[in-house]
């Protein structure tokens, strides 16, 4: 039995194997319409989310697989107090599959140690989001062919920001990558991120200005200042705004550079954006789906001939 809690949980190898299989379930979409059947998934969701409970749920219910579960912990037994250990070892008599998200970091782990099915880490805190980074890797190679060889801005909250901090820790078993990251003072990339880097010797910067960097870019991950994450109501308010994505600055990039955000977004990509064809945060948003039912076929270890 095998757990998802981090993106390095598989090998670049493995990944490659993922990647060929949600693309073959993006051009085949009938091929695996029964491929869960009889088979049932938990969605255990302690913290609010839209795109990547739903995008589970569609996942399972195109494999022909049932969902049941929770969106907030605030309609399930932890609000009696139950622990997560306790949480799971019931859901394992329920499901097949289990889907976590939790606010505190390390909680899937815990999970995954006690369960009985496989577990995969839909969120921790500000820790991790494997697979939103198996989306943004299945986007950019969809997209572009491959994953290497590319220069990519990280734009916002690079110090909350999960899924930022799982995209590099994935991205650097891949060739010729070269990182420029883009935040305020305050939102600045984690040191534990830079100090790996520069011990693998692979080019980084960290800039505070996006107009500057933007004619070198591939790829733009911009993210959102997330309140949830902030201490101070003022603080939230003085950086919420500190880039906000526009034609203007669109202009200054390349003909075939592509924008990237996990969602939701908030205000750090004017609407004006969507309608130029290098924006492919909703094209990435449906790369979610194909990946995730790919991700659960593997870990039920159910081959479609």
């Amino acid at each position: 039995m095998r757990h998802l809690m981090n993106p390095l949980d598989f090998t670049v190898e493995e990944l490659d194997k993922l990647f060929d299989l949600a693309q073959d379930i993006e051009q085949n979409p009938a091929k695996y319409a029964h491929a869960c059947a009889g088979k049932i998934m938990a969605t255990c969701f302690y913290e609010p989310s839209t795109r990547t409970r739903l995008s589970f749920e569609s996942a399972m219910t195109r494999l022909g697989g049932q969902v049941i579960g929770f969106s907030d912990a605030a309609s399930s037994s932890a609000a009696k107090g139950e622990s997560v250990s306790d949480t799971i070892r019931v859901i394992s008599c329920y499901a097949d599959i289990c889907a976590m998200r939790h606010p505190k970091e390390g909680a899937p782990m815990v999970a995954a140690e006690k369960a009985t099915i496989p577990v995969i880490n839909a969120g921790d805190g500000g820790h991790q989001h494997p697979t939103q980074t198996l989306t943004d890797l299945l986007t950019i190679r969809s997209l572009s062919g491959d994953i290497k060889n590319f220069t990519i801005g990280l734009c916002g909250d690079l110090k909350f920001g999960r899924t930022v901090h799982s995209l590099i820790n994935a991205l650097v078993r891949y060739e010729g990558i070269n990182f420029i990251f883009i935040s305020p003072e305050e939102l600045r990339i984690p040191d534990y991120i830079t100090d790996m880097l520069k011990e693998k010797d692979i080019p980084f910067r960290e800039v505070m200005s996006l107009e500057n960097v933007m004619p070198e870019l591939d790829f733009l991950y911009m993210t959102r200042v997330q309140k949830e994450r902030f201490f101070n109501e003022e603080d939230y308010i003085r950086l919420k705004d500190f880039y906000i994505l526009d034609t203007t600055k669109m202009a200054l990039a390349k003909e075939d550079m592509l924008v990237l955000h996990p969602l939701p977004r908030v205000n750090e990509i004017s609407v004006e954006v969507d309608n130029d064809p290098r924006a492919a945060y909703f094209k990435q948003a449906q790369y979610g789906v194909y990946v995730r039912m790919a991700l659960i076929l593997t870990l039920l270890n159910i081959t479609v001939g």
